[in-house]
């Protein structure tokens, strides 16, 4: 691990953005930990105006359920942001591609995104790129939204402005913001309604909201009770998505609407955990999903007291940039231990976050590597090998590129194969995932793998 300030290391990378790589920096004391955007200035000269936009918008912000901004520092030709480290994932990866989560899951996580939303707008912030992938999760598992890159203050001193810029991802785009000018508060909540469908079924409704598009057409018309994914989601919630999903911008739901409504106000938790079935005659509790163990992170969020001045950040210039941690978090091997530092070593006690899109498998590393690339031949993907990184490329169905990539790891004599999205639609990469994983079905280790922990040595410089 590399010193970065005093006290302060570079841990592993968790992601990679259009402008420069995200990086943990860890207390060596501690064990406290940030996210660290780095931004080249000299690859990326343009990127100083979207820096200082991104930074503006997010320093006025302070929400439990937002991605907190800690400072920047500025260098010659490398800027470095500090947020805080999410050490729960993305809430994309939490969603089963054409299936979505249990009801109550998904109005746990609805419910925090909305008092966010809710929070931006009592702030004049308009987010504008509302999707799952930009919704990450804490050690706690609540969701914290991320990426105000494309944000913006629609509202100064009670005066509303519209907006005209034409911005967003389009399938959770609103069918205003196609035609602009638009109001900022309803685009918001239309891309809520969105993703409250691909939290409940799996899957996106449409392509973009545009009349031309036949699945959004059905919409409008009312003729949709039998397709997919509507006829996946119960009727209640159905009906709160009928509202959110208004056409028209002034008789769409608005933040108290929606928290009014029967569906949002349900205790689906409590009915799942109180649901019954019976069995040869008799009364049994139904397993609740919420027992099933999850694999948690054990690093709590800090507090930071004094982390201006032990990461020398300069908070007076916050020239800042769009760079909330990306939908492409690693979150391979993670800290969960102060760092124990020895004469020339250092012992960590690592495990993994819990993810869907990573498996085990029996053979090692190289074979692993082989049969990958002999599926993604058959399947025709466009692929590199790197030093046990398989990159992978293609289109979705929508001619948008996706690049996703397969690290193959040996974890103390037991094969890893974890995938993680680099650029394209989130959902769109979990089917394939799920389609070249079912082509490695017979190499693939099944059940629970016996290894919680897994203890690392690095040599400190």
């Amino acid at each position: 691990m590399t010193e970065f300030v005093e006290g302060w290391y570079l841990g592993h990378t968790l992601g990679e953005g259009a402008y420069g790589e995200v990086k943990l920096v860890i207390n060596k004391a501690t064990g406290e930990a940030v996210a660290m955007k780095m931004i080249d200035l000299i690859k990326h000269p343009d990127a100083r105006q979207n820096i200082k936009k991104e930074t503006t918008v997010h320093r006025m912000l302070s929400n439990p359920h937002i991605i907190r901004y800690f400072g920047q520092r500025s260098e010659p030709n490398m800027e470095y942001i500090f947020l805080e480290y999410a050490s729960g994932g993305e809430l994309f990866d939490r969603i089963e591609p054409d299936v979505g989560m249990p009801a109550w899951e998904a109005q746990k996580y609805f419910k925090q995104l909305l008092s966010a939303v809710e929070y931006l707008h009592c702030r004049g912030v308009a987010h504008r790129d509302l999707k799952p992938e930009n919704l990450l999760l804490d050690d706690k598992d609540n969701l914290k939204v991320s990426d105000f890159g494309l944000a913006t203050v629609y509202r100064l001193q009670g005066k509303e402005r519209c907006l005209e810029k034409r911005c967003g991802t389009l399938p959770y785009v609103a069918p205003e913001v196609l035609v602009r000018p638009y109001h900022a508060e309803p685009a918001d909540i239309w891309s809520c309604g969105i993703i409250l469908v691909a939290l409940l079924a799996g899957e996106l409704p449409w392509d973009e909201a545009d009349p031309m598009c036949p699945e959004y057409k059905a919409w409008r018309e009312g003729k949709y009770e039998y397709l997919t994914p509507w006829k996946k989601i119960d009727c209640i919630a159905l009906g709160l998505i009928r509202k959110i999903l208004t056409h028209s911008p002034t008789s769409r739901y608005t933040i108290p609407d929606i928290k009014s409504h029967r569906w949002y106000l349900k205790n689906l938790r409590q009915d799942a955990e109180e649901s019954e079935d019976h069995v040869d005659g008799r009364k049994i509790k139904m397993k609740r999903y919420s027992d099933e163990p999850l694999m948690r992170l054990g690093l709590s969020q800090p507090e930071f007291p004094g982390i201006e001045n032990s990461l020398h950040i300069n908070l007076e210039e916050r020239q800042g940039f769009s760079f909330s941690q990306p939908a492409a978090l690693e979150d391979l091997l993670l800290l969960t231990q102060p760092v124990q530092n020895t004469q020339s070593t250092q012992n960590t006690f690592q495990k993994l976050v819990r993810r869907m899109t990573r498996f085990f498998v029996k053979t090692n590393c190289e074979d692993t590597v082989n049969r990958l690339v002999d599926v993604l031949k058959k399947q025709k993907y466009n692929y590199r090998v790197n030093v046990g990184i398989v990159t992978i490329s293609t289109v979705d169905r929508r001619k948008m590129p996706l690049v996703f990539k397969a690290m193959i790891v040996d974890m103390d004599n037991k094969i890893l194969v974890d995938f993680r999205l680099s650029k394209g639609d989130g959902l769109e990469f979990k089917r394939r995932f799920v389609n070249i994983k079912e082509a490695l079905e017979d190499v693939i280790v099944k059940g629970p793998v016996t290894w919680p922990i897994a203890v690392a040595t690095q040599t400190m410089p």
